[in-house]
Order: structure tokens, then sequence, then C-alpha cells
């Protein structure tokens, strides 16, 4: 089907506000563009009974995080991983996420800022993202919420975190009860079709994969192949944790991330998996102009309310 008229309506404003493209951008003008764009405003902040500003030691320094906590515990937890290709965004454009998605499913939310690329290249934001996970196993008590109900979720480059997090808690014996996995990016050598189908889709095409991926990757110490970079290349799916992959008709990451869902169903891994049509990456995000955010928030709830 066709983009619907709310996601027309959402490029005909960017379009009128006369934005560059991202690949002409530097990362730190990209970053306070998106800032700018996503960040939510106080005056919109949907209230939490408690918000928490953390900070959770990682090797070579510390990072920031945020408990979003809707009610007294201990609660289920979902560390979230947001999204950016790695390079942007962070907790101001995620937080009006995060705060509904606590107050909707009733679970603690700890949103991560890990360290991103140019300047911390592949695996540095992976490792960043397991050591949260790990920080909140080892301070539960502390953060109020139950271990015996842990998830991770996340967004595009988020998802891509939260699905390697998954590989390397399974394979440490660490019990994460769900994932949940928004158009994710698992597959670094950009070889679905749907990469050259939507190679010049609204917002993110071939060109900014690339971008993208060159901060992330070029220098680094791992590549394109390596599973915590490309989770769909893991040796073994089996033993991951239940699944929810949305994925958006027009996203160039779309193939990928559905082409995720048939290798975890194929290990025996649970999965509840939906495309979204007439829409393009980032649509969770844009949630009050575009009605399927909401859709979306809501099949997320009700896929926590049997899957943590």
């Amino acid at each position: 089907m066709p983009l619907t008229a709310e996601s027309l309506a959402v490029l005909d404003v960017l379009q009128k506000n006369g934005i560059a493209p991202l690949i002409s951008m530097p990362p730190a003008e990209g970053r306070a563009y998106f800032d700018a764009v996503f960040a939510t405003k106080p005056e919109d902040q949907e209230a939490v009974a408690s918000v928490r500003e953390l900070s959770i030691p990682v090797s070579g320094g510390s990072i920031r995080a945020r408990l979003y906590s809707p009610k007294a515990g201990p609660l289920p937890v979902l560390v979230h991983y947001h999204g950016g290709g790695w390079v942007l965004m962070g907790l101001a454009t995620h937080d009006g996420y995060c705060r509904q998605l606590a107050n909707a499913a009733g679970v603690a939310v700890l949103a991560v800022e890990y360290r991103k690329a140019p300047e911390f290249k592949a695996p540095i934001p992976v490792e960043d993202c397991y050591a949260a996970l790990q920080w909140v196993q080892s301070n539960a008590a502390q953060l109020n919420v139950d271990l015996n109900h842990l998830g991770v979720v996340g967004d595009s480059a988020g998802a891509n975190l939260a699905a390697a997090v998954t590989l390397l808690a399974r394979d440490a014996g660490i019990p994460i009860q769900c994932q949940i996995l928004t158009y994710p990016a698992v597959d670094a050598t950009l070889s679905s079709a749907s990469i050259q189908e939507n190679a010049t889709a609204p917002l993110l095409g071939a060109a900014e994969m690339q971008w993208f991926y060159g901060h992330y990757l070029d220098g680094a110490t791992v590549d394109a192949n390596n599973p915590l970079v490309s989770p769909l290349f893991a040796t073994s799916h089996a033993g991951l944790p239940a699944a929810f992959i949305a994925t958006a008709e027009f996203d160039p990451l779309r193939d990928e991330g559905e082409a995720y869902a048939h290798k975890l169903l194929a290990a025996g891994v649970a999965v509840s998996a939906k495309r979204y049509l007439g829409l393009f990456h980032g649509f969770m995000l844009m949630a009050k102009i575009i009605p399927e955010g909401q859709q979306l928030l809501a099949a997320q709830v009700a896929f926590l309310q049997h899957a943590l």
C-alpha cells in the first residue's frame, strides 16, 4: 500500500523545514538536529511515579541511565537501548516512549545511554549495553525490580544492541524472558532485498545505513559478519528469549528484521511479528501524529502481558 496520509504529513513538515540529508552532516550536527526534533518537550512529558537518574560503571568509565518506575515494586524490568544508528539520539529522544511504555505495561524501564560511534566503535556500545544488563542483575534490590521478569527492548540500532545482548546473556546463562525489537538492524552486510527496494525511502535509506555503519565499523575490532554486529549471523539462535519484532513496509531494514523472526522461529523461539504497512523507519517515535505508533505500543504491551 502507499504511504499513509499521516506519514505523508510528517514528510511534508520535514521538507518545509528544509532538513539537510543526514549523510551530509558530521555526527555532532546530526546529533543536535535529531535531539531538537525528537526530544520530549517538558510540557509533553507523561507523568511517571518515579524517574531516577543513575550512573552505570562500564569498562573505561561510566554511562548514564534513567529508571522509570510507574508504581511501587519490585517490578518487572525492561532494559531499553535507544535507536539512532549507534551515532545519534539518547535518553532525551526516547524519554516519551519510555514513559509511555512504563505506564502502559506497568513495568520498570531502565533506559541506557551507551557510548556512541564514531568516538566509540563496535563492539563498545554492545559491551556497554551488556554491562548495563549485568548491573541491573547486581543491583536489583536497590532498583526495586524483579529479575524473574527481565526483558530487553530497542528500536533500530537499539534493537541490534538488544539482540546482541540476548546472545551474550544466553551464552553466560543469564535468564532474559523476552525481547522487543522494533525495525531491528541485524545484517550489517546490507544484503537483503529491501535494502535495494527501499534504498531511497524517507528518513532512512541505503545511503544512510552506509553512513551509520561507516561510523560504527570503520576501524573497529569486529566486522560486519560478527554476530555481535549482525545477530542474524549467530551460529545458533536456540535458547534466546521470546521476541516481538515489528517492521515497516517502506524501511530498508524490513527484510532483515523479518529474516531474524524466521531464524528465531526455526530455532524454537516463540515469536510475534508484524509488518506495519504504509510506514517508514522511525514511526515509533512519531506516535503523536502517526496512529500506528500508538498501535505498536499497544501491541508491545499485549506481548509483555504473557512474555514478561
